[in-house]
């Protein structure tokens, strides 16, 4: 009777723990990253299976394979008692953490279970000076990896850890999006047929008036007198909406400006394809996914230089980044892009799926 040799024996693969803010079923940019990297990690040759415990979660439906979501746990009390009795009633051989907030969290679910820890970091959360707990807990991460070259540095900046254990994992592009015409329904009910239009996507928080939409609205002046038929589109919804329409009726320009009001994840492509150009110039993003999805759909972009933005951009290769301190700039970099019109656009390759989870699989096949 033969016996296997040790080269027939099929490596083990890694069971891994999740912890995330938000889930599948859940909108906005972190939940998609979320979605689109528990994906690629699932398919890694070096993976099992992929827990997920969700802070938010909508659906458990239409998850890829090796991928279980568990029902979501909103309190922090009860989030953590979840965690730990996952953690500590399985055997897991990698905890992921999705958001630095759940770093103190993460970190002593690793040193209980002796479960290496790889944590992710986002964006303006993880750029100042975190808590001492906080900074503990990033200590204990044998991985680290963050969405911008931006976000990197400014962790790099409040952090003693090493150099390499934090690398760049940017955002990936989701394939919905894609050039094409808007339903007619959907322009109609907008108003922006004969209009030319600036698109603008993203909360309207009072937190996070970074985004810059009332720096396209005060552009809006100059713009109109070349363009009369611009139109500002902004998707998205918030309590900052009521600031941003009295800077446009004190302009005088509030028949320029379209609130479109919550957009769902399933219209968002198509609100794209209603625009001639895409223009947030934030200063606060930590890669800016809004980007990319413009850029997939054909759009060109105009952003500001400084934060994640430049990434996205590919440091200007896929749109133009304005220097805010320059007072006409972003007006005239609207007014080169209306005054070029549409040109026949290249897909930004570089920040296709495949690239994105082959980064994933080689991170987690060496690193774990």
């Amino acid at each position: 009777m033969s016996t296997a040799s040790s080269h027939d024996v099929a490596p083990r693969r890694l069971k891994v723990l999740a912890l995330v803010t938000d889930g599948w079923g859940m909108a906005g940019g972190i939940a998609r990253y979320n979605r689109d990297f528990l994906t690629a990690l699932a398919a890694s040759a070096t993976v099992g299976d992929v827990v997920v415990l969700p802070r938010s979660a909508d659906t458990s439906t239409g998850l890829p394979a090796h991928v279980v979501q568990l029902a979501s746990r909103t309190g922090r009390m009860d989030y953590s008692l979840a965690a730990f009795k996952q953690a500590l009633s399985q055997r897991y051989d990698l905890i992921f953490c999705g958001h630095l907030f759940m770093a103190p969290l993460a970190a002593a679910l690793s040193r209980l279970a002796r479960t290496p820890l790889w944590l992710q970091l986002h964006g303006i959360e993880s750029w100042a000076r975190p808590s001492l707990a906080i900074r503990r807990a990033v200590r204990r991460a044998r991985l680290i990896t963050a969405v911008s070259r931006a976000t990197r540095n400014r962790a790099l900046a409040w952090s003693d850890i090493e150099p390499e254990r934090l690398r760049v994992l940017p955002n990936t592009i989701d394939e919905r999006f894609s050039p094409g015409a808007p339903p007619a329904d959907l322009v109609d009910r907008l108003g922006t047929r004969g209009r030319r239009v600036i698109l603008t996507v993203g909360r309207l928080s009072s937190q996070e008036r970074y985004k810059g939409h009332d720096r396209v609205i005060e552009a809006l002046p100059r713009i109109s007198s070349r363009y009369p038929e611009i139109l500002y589109l902004i998707a998205g919804d918030g309590d900052d909406r009521d600031r941003l329409a009295g800077i446009g009726q004190r302009l005088g320009v509030s028949d320029l400006i379209r609130f479109a009001g919550p957009v769902s994840d399933d219209q968002l492509p198509d609100i794209y394809r209603l625009a001639d150009v895409f223009a947030m110039p934030s200063t606060g993003e930590g890669f800016g996914i809004v980007f990319l999805e413009a850029a997939a759909t054909g759009l060109p972009i105009v952003a500001a230089k400084g934060d994640g933005s430049t990434d996205a951009l590919a440091d200007g290769e896929l749109g133009t980044l304005i220097d805010l301190d320059a007072p006409q700039a972003l007006a005239e970099a609207i007014i080169a892009y209306l005054d070029r019109g549409r040109t026949e656009p290249e897909r930004p390759s570089r920040f296709a799926f495949s690239q994105f989870a082959a980064q994933v699989d080689h991170l987690v096949s060496s690193r774990f």
